[in-house]
């Protein structure tokens, strides 16, 4: 059973920061592209980052460029997202994706291109 798992996830002041990583098992990832969402209350689920299966690219909104960084450790099946001089804003439920194809980034910005999701980790950022 293909299973993704969120954490680091907390509680953080304005200008803090976290990492929040995604821990995969059932079946290797190492060739699917992968992706972090976020929803906050009252809002749609809205596109954070992705990475392409080998690492070598990286794609962020613009709400994140230059705070967050996405990576990835094919060997340990887990990804991370590196959260720097957080906002208030950027409180929500954090929520890891792959790609549904194999060596795919295609549409990786739609929730419609990931098939296997995480159950999210909370983000709050105190102003």
């Amino acid at each position: 059973q293909v299973q993704l798992v969120e954490s680091g996830g907390g509680l953080v002041q304005a200008g803090g920061s976290l990492r929040l990583s995604c821990a995969a098992s059932g079946r290797t990832f190492s060739t699917y592209a992968m992706g972090w969402f976020r929803q906050a209350p009252g809002k749609e689920r809205e596109f954070v980052a992705a990475i392409n299966w080998s690492g070598s690219s990286r794609y962020y909104a613009d709400s994140v460029k230059g705070r967050f960084t996405i990576s990835r450790d094919n060997a340990k099946n887990t990804k991370y997202l590196q959260m720097n001089s957080l906002k208030p804003e950027d409180t929500a439920v954090y929520y890891c994706a792959t790609h549904r194809t194999p060596y795919g980034i295609s549409g990786y910005k739609e929730e419609y291109a990931y098939n296997y999701w995480g159950q999210g980790t909370q983000v709050t950022v105190s102003s």
